[in-house]
């Protein structure tokens, strides 16, 4: 049967970077999660359409200073970048590497909830994929402009040549292990990368991402070969931006359904919101894929349904914080609704989740100069075209100098919060625009944010909300909070959003709490409805 027909993106919200498995009739897709934790979530979908959360592969990472947002340190931009999902022999593999440890990581399991077991592979893979061939053997392909083919051991903890030194500089994070076999012209303006290993019908397939200079656009292309580090020869599969700003759709593998069908899934970078997911269907034309139309993706099309009327769980949505945190096929984020991500490794012990009261409190533990400085920041994906998402927040014991609100976190952000000065609660409205022409931004930003309204009050206890609008790179947000008849009093203006690099991320709604004088203050949250 066919499924319900979604229009790209088939998932409105930031998913970068996906790979997307099978194994029966199940399919799995990971993607980038950068600095959020958990961390290297799957997801899961019969009709590769509709897709709902399945697991995360890990809680923290290495724990560093870093990843722990200690002081003014952060890994806004690094952390867990295009992993590599693959199953085996009844082991689930997932392989990243993280840009602020330099390092390569493998994780494994038997159950896709876990738990993985975590280990490294010696060098700095870029955008790696594996394959784990017919005879035995596990190849891993990766870089950026140039791509290698490696072999590796048995263990899988190095390449088979990883005792040449003159292979791997840790100081700059790069390593030439295997077979140069595939190279992109030096002025393309984004080389090759986001490598995706597949054997197919005997012969030996690479994908890549890449921008050529004469349009500017992110382009996929296909390379085959028939060994894993033979001769590659290949062409571009899919120029097309589905009429989006010149914004090609790019990145990403490829899957089979049951009956022979094959499916690409790529991203398309959408502003604001983010990279969005699109599915394209793929044919075949000799040893080639053609990718939807000649290049270009089909406005419709169905898919197969492997389980017709499967009710999926929404990716994004509201939570009353009452939630049963030992229910494991709900809970999954620090005991929250897995749909919560922290932005970076937070600290449990400042946490405290009330499910019978249906409250968080935060408690600051630390000095911050701003928003992205803030500890234990808890976050939801916005979506697109729009949304909306209100939070109860409670200020009693708030103290000097501290803000505690909802937010538009992103490193161009914006929010409403509660502040305390000279012992008064009121409201605050702040934001941050980083217009310095670089699309590199500011990932050490310490500058406190400019004021953009402020309102008095009288109790501790409001409603705030924030409606973010990204359709066609709008790009935008405005706050408000709800007075005493449950009308909206809307404050500060409109914040402009921005997709940078230093982030690397799409803008998220945020719970969160600091201190900028002394730490020891708290705030309580209750009652997150994701309105639309």
């Amino acid at each position: 049967m066919a499924g319900k027909n979604k229009l790209n993106p088939i998932i409105k919200c930031d998913y970068p970077d996906v790979d997307v498995i099978r194994v029966d009739d199940t399919y799995y897709m990971i993607s980038t999660t950068m600095y959020f934790m958990p961390g290297a979530e799957i997801l899961r979908s019969y009709d590769l359409m509709h897709w709902e959360h399945a697991a995360y592969v890990y809680d923290r990472l290495d724990s560093t200073p870093g990843q722990c947002l200690e002081g003014e340190e952060n890994v806004y931009g690094s952390g867990m970048w295009a992993a590599s999902l693959r199953y085996n022999k009844g082991t689930f593999y997932v392989c990243f590497v993280c840009n602020d440890t330099g390092k390569t990581y493998l994780y494994r399991s038997d159950d896709l909830k876990g738990p993985w077991k975590k280990s490294n592979i010696k060098g700095f893979f870029h955008d790696c994929s594996l394959l784990f061939d017919d005879d035995g053997k596990v190849y891993i392909a990766y870089g950026n402009r140039n791509i290698y083919v490696a072999e590796l051991n048995e263990d899988l903890t190095a390449t088979v040549d990883a005792d040449d030194e003159s292979k791997y500089d840790p100081d700059d994070k790069s390593c030439s292990y295997g077979k140069l076999v595939v190279r992109d012209r030096d002025d393309a303006q984004l080389g090759y990368e986001g490598s995706h290993f597949y054997k197919i019908n005997g012969r030996y397939y690479l994908f890549f991402i890449h921008m050529p200079r004469a349009t500017g656009k992110r382009t996929e292309s296909c390379f085959v070969s028939d060994a894993p580090m033979g001769e590659y020869t290949g062409y571009d599969v899919c120029d097309d931006d589905m009429g989006f700003h010149n914004s090609g759709a790019a990145q990403g593998g490829i899957v089979d359904t049951p009956s022979g069908k094959w499916y690409a899934m790529l991203f398309q970078d959408s502003g604001a919101i983010g990279r969005l997911p699109v599915l394209i269907p793929v044919t075949w034309k000799g040893d080639m894929p053609v990718f939807g139309d000649d290049g270009k993706i089909p406005d419709s099309f169905e898919t197969e349904d492997l389980r017709p009327g499967y009710e999926y769980t929404p990716l994004t949505g509201s939570d009353d914080f009452k939630n049963d945190i030992n229910d494991e096929e709900k809970s999954g984020s620090y005991g929250f609704l897995s749909r919560w991500q922290f932005s970076h490794e937070p600290d449990p012990e400042l946490v405290d989740h009330d499910s019978d009261k249906g409250t968080v409190r935060i408690t600051t533990g630390k000095i911050a100069a701003n928003l992205v400085q803030a500890k234990n920041v808890l976050t939801q994906r916005t979506h697109t075209p729009e949304c909306c998402a209100e939070i109860t927040v409670d200020g009693t014991k708030l103290g000097e100098g501290d803000y505690a609100g909802l937010c538009l976190l992103q490193s161009s952000y914006g929010f409403i919060s509660l502040t305390r000065r000279e012992g008064k609660l009121i409201i605050v409205t702040k934001k941050r625009f980083i217009d310095n022409g670089s699309f590199w931004g500011e990932r050490n930003d310490k500058e406190p944010g400019d004021e953009t309204g402020a309102v008095s009050f009288s109790g501790s206890k409001i409603t705030f909300g924030c409606e973010a609008v990204f359709d066609d790179m709008k790009d935008t947000g405005r706050f408000y909070y709800k007075d005493e008849a449950g009308k909206k009093a809307y404050v500060g203006g409109d914040v402009k959003l921005k997709f940078l690099l230093d982030h690397f991320t799409g803008a998220r709604f945020g719970l969160f709490v600091y201190s900028t004088k002394e730490t020891g203050g708290s705030a309580e949250f209750s009652d997150f409805k994701m309105i639309r």
